[in-house]
């Protein structure tokens, strides 16, 4: 059991555990959207940053992919870690403001405004739905589509899907 430090405190992690996991069975709250119970931790929305400090130095990582370590020093809630959620916060209520997960947690976070443009998107592409359908349902009749400012979460050749069952877990992990 690798003994490491998260905000001050010392803890021994089972082997093989995540920052994030370690947190939140420590009580302590490490924002995410990406991340649910169940289902692969992917990272993609960057939320749960965490700053990491150990023989290589500090740097930010994300707490649902990165394991606990031994001598490991973490801190959740710097100055540097919140200002880095503000904007990754900011980037994803751009793409997605009507989202009420968003919204609820630019007010927990303080965010007051947003300083870019919005784009009116219905999807934030944190790949919830995605590992959804293709790990718990297993059906694989959605995933993503091309990369960059043009990637789409869609079926397969954009065709309707014969192995979609509408079982509606896709909407249910929706942020």
């Amino acid at each position: 059991m690798p003994k490491f430090r998260i905000d001050g405190i010392d803890f021994h992690a089972p082997e093989g555990w995540t920052i994030l996991e370690a947190a939140a069975y420590m009580g302590l709250e490490i924002p995410t959207l990406c991340h649910h119970d169940g289902l692969s931790s992917w990272g993609g929305c960057r939320l749960c940053i965490v700053e990491i400090m150990n023989h290589k130095g500090s740097r930010l990582v994300t707490s649902c992919t990165y394991p606990v370590e031994e001598g490991l020093v973490v801190r959740t809630d710097s100055r540097k870690v919140n200002k880095v959620r503000k904007i990754i916060l900011e980037l994803l209520i751009a793409q997605c403001p009507t989202s009420k997960k968003l919204q609820d947690l630019a007010s927990k976070l303080g965010l007051n405004r947003v300083r870019f443009s919005p784009k009116w998107e219905n999807c934030i592409y944190c790949g919830l739905c995605v590992r959804m359908c293709n790990e718990q349902m297993m059906a694989e009749a959605i995933g993503f589509s091309n990369r960059g400012r043009d990637v789409r979460i869609e079926t397969p050749f954009a065709e309707n899907s014969e192995v979609c069952r509408k079982c509606g877990g896709c909407i249910y992990v929706c942020p």
